[in-house]
Parts: structure tokens; sequence; C-alpha cells
């Protein structure tokens, strides 16, 4: 194929597509949630990313690994913790400052940066924080919110997937704590954490009931190893290897297959209620799953204002692919799309943070835009032709992570039916 000729230059850091300082800003028309000090942390975490995440992209995407020194970095300014408690070593902010971090970190163009840098304290640390005891909180979370320490959460198994009452992996009760065996797949940050926050069986009961959440520690991490996922995956006397699994998209988060050899978790590690776990799992996915709905909608701005500096550029007999009416009415679909997923992305959140009860309307709005995200990006893409399809314009890395979201974090399948079950059908 015969990539076109007269096209426009690919974007400065090219990776990214469309740089953060010209976008749209989300918030606009949606003054009465995001305030002046959410606007201006928005700015600031903008240029944080343009200055040190978006030039790096390409070269984390190539090496499949984001270099600890960026966590640790992260760590200090503060902002993936803007929501934590601040005797954590947070900000002691909302989960309106927590959305804009979601928002201007999926803008950054990766699905497996804004991944790797998100998920310790979206979706493993807020279990510690909501249901850990004091003293459990302050020695897991602090250090993750540094950035010294990286967490995982490990629930999906190898024959489990999106049926969480089903999990094999089986914690024993023994003198002094429990021995555990098992495997975790599809995790998050698996090969580089520190320590798993993990949904184990702690007995025979079936279903839901006799799940319990544990934090299995690694052994102690070698010096000069910290960039090595092999190394750093190695068994190390505790029981615990975890191993890279390559995928379609998300190639900067290191996804990881974990599996636990008589692993000995002392007493103390245990989360919450023995036998508890699966309430913990639930109150979780709500923000893990608005998250990923903010995140969607960050990405599909990103992608549709690509497209359209694109178009804006690019000719083709003679005229502006913009000039052509295909052109416009497809520019026009997408951004009535986007605006609908915003739109209801947003109520929802507003409702979370004055502590409604929304888990319908989050399942909506993660089935709403993950399955928008895929069809805005495709369609960008679309209007790239050839163009689209190379590594150099960044909306081909797009479309391969814009997948996963019907996928991850809860099923198309299964927010439908939670859905269905929450309308009395």
């Amino acid at each position: 194929m015969t990539a076109p000729t007269s096209r426009p230059p690919a974007p400065s850091h090219a990776s990214a597509g469309l740089s953060n300082s010209s976008a749209t800003n989300p918030a606009t028309g949606w003054e009465h949630l995001f305030t002046d000090e959410h606007e201006q942390l928005r700015a600031s975490i903008r240029g944080w990313v343009d200055s040190e995440i978006r030039p790096h992209v390409q070269a984390w995407e190539d090496a499949k690994w984001v270099p600890g020194s960026v966590f640790r970095a992260l760590g200090e300014t503060g902002f993936a913790s803007t929501w934590f408690p601040t005797e954590l070593g947070g900000q002691g902010g909302d989960h309106l400052h927590d959305a804009v971090w979601t928002q201007e970190i999926a803008r950054a163009g990766s699905g497996g940066v804004a991944a790797a840098l998100s998920a310790p304290t979206t979706i493993a640390a807020p279990p510690i924080v909501k249901f850990g005891s004091e003293a459990q909180r302050q020695r897991w979370v602090p250090p993750v919110l540094r950035g010294e320490q990286v967490a995982a959460l490990a629930i999906t198994e190898p024959g489990t997937g999106s049926d969480v009452a089903g999990i094999q992996t089986r914690a024993e009760k023994v003198d002094g704590g429990f021995v555990v065996n098992g495997e975790k797949c599809f995790i998050t940050g698996g090969v580089r954490a520190q320590y798993y926050v993990a949904a184990v069986k702690t007995s025979g009961e079936g279903g839901h009931g006799g799940i319990s959440f544990l934090v299995i520690e690694r052994g102690e991490q070698p010096e000069g190893i910290e960039d090595d996922p092999v190394a750093l995956g190695a068994a190390r006397g505790d029981g615990i290897s975890a191993s890279l699994i390559d995928k379609l998209g998300w190639h900067a988060s290191d996804t990881a297959l974990i599996s636990f050899q008589d692993v000995f978790v002392p007493e103390d590690h245990l989360l919450g209620e023995l036998d508890g776990g699966f309430k913990l799992i639930m109150a979780n996915f709500q923000w893990e799953r608005l998250s990923m709905a903010l995140g969607a909608v960050a990405g599909m701005d990103l992608a549709f204002e690509q497209a359209k500096a694109y178009v804006a550029e690019r000719t083709a007999f003679g005229r502006r692919i913009a000039d052509f009416q295909g052109t416009r009415w497809a520019l026009a679909e997408m951004g009535t799309q986007i605006e609908a997923c915003r739109a209801l992305t947003y109520e929802t959140l507003r409702r979370h943070v004055a502590g409604e009860q929304v888990i319908q309307e989050v399942s909506m709005a993660k089935l709403m835009t993950q399955r928008a995200l895929v069809d805005v990006v495709d369609r960008c893409l679309q209007l790239h032709g050839g163009a689209g399809y190379m590594k150099e314009y960044g909306i081909e890395r797009a479309w391969r992570d814009a997948r996963l979201g019907p996928i991850g974090g809860g099923t198309d399948e299964i927010m439908k039916d939670v859905v269905g079950r929450l309308m009395g059908l």
C-alpha cells in the first residue's frame, strides 16, 4: 500500500497526536462541576504531561515499559494522589480532582502509559484506604503515593474473567496467617508491583461467599533491576513469579500472569473482614468503571481534534478533505457522539461525588463510552487514510488501545446485565 503523498506532516510528539495545549478544554460548559481550583490543577497536569510524558510515549511503547523513575517523578508532583487523605500523603481533594488527572493522563495518547501510571492509585490502593485498618493504610499507601512502590489489584484469573465469584486462588488458614496457591492474569502493573491487593478464596463456600482480600507482598527487590521485567518477575524465594503478557494494545503497561505457590501471608495482611471480600470488589469497581468512562471521553476528544486538524490540511482531488460533505457529516456524527458520552459521564460523576448510589449510571457510562471510543477512533483512523495505518501519526495506537475498553473493568455484556437487573428485569 502506498501512503498518501500530499499529507500534512505528523504532529509533534507524533506518538500522542494533537498537542494538549491546543485542545478544547473538556470542562467547557461544565463550570458548575469543575471549579477554578480544578482547572488550575488541569493546567498544571497538562503542562507536565506535555513536557515530561508525551515526548517519551513512543519510546516507552516500543520498550513495552515505563521506567521506574517516572513513577517517582509522578509521586513528587502529587497529581495521581489528589483525592487521598493528607495524613497518607495525599492532597485531601475529592474525586473531581482525580477525574482531572484521569482525563489529562489519557490525553498523553497512550492507554498503556495512562494505565501504568494510574492503576496503583486508581484501583489498587483505594481498597486499602477504604477498608484497611489505620496501620495497614499507613504501611502500604504512602509509598505508592510517593512513587516509591507500585501496587497492583489482582482479581482476574485464567479461568474466571468476569466471573469474580468463580475465583480459584485459595488461601488456606494456618497458624499466624494464610498459605496462598493459585494464578492471576491480566494484572496491570503485575510485574513491577511490590505488593498485590489480591482476591482469594478463604472458605469452601460457593458463589460470592468465601472471598477475602489479602495484601500479598513480594520478597525484597534486588538492587539494579527496577527496569528489568524478567528479573523483576522472577521468584525471590517468596513463591511468587510474574511474567509479561504480550497484547494488542496498551504496550507500555506491564500486564502480568502471576503465580502463587505456597506463599505465606501474615494474618494482619487480611483487608477488611474474612470472607467479606466480594463487597470490596464491587465497591472498587464503581470508581474504576467511571474512571474508564472519563478516560474514554478524553481519548475521543484527542482523536477527534487530531482528525479535524488532519482533514483541514490534507488535500485530495484538489480540495481539502474537510470540504467533502462525507467528511463533515462524519465529524458531525462523532462530535454529537462525544458530547452525549460527556454528558452522561459528567452527570454520573457529579452524582457520584455527591454521594449518590449510581451503580446503574456508572454501568451505562462505562458501556456507552467504551463502544463509542472504539467507533470514534476507527472513524478518525479512516479519515487519515493510509497515514492512519502508520505509527507516525499515533492514531493506529489509539485504535489498538481502544479495543480493551469493552472488555476490561467489566465487559459490555456484564454492564448490560447490571443495567438490566437494576431496571428490574
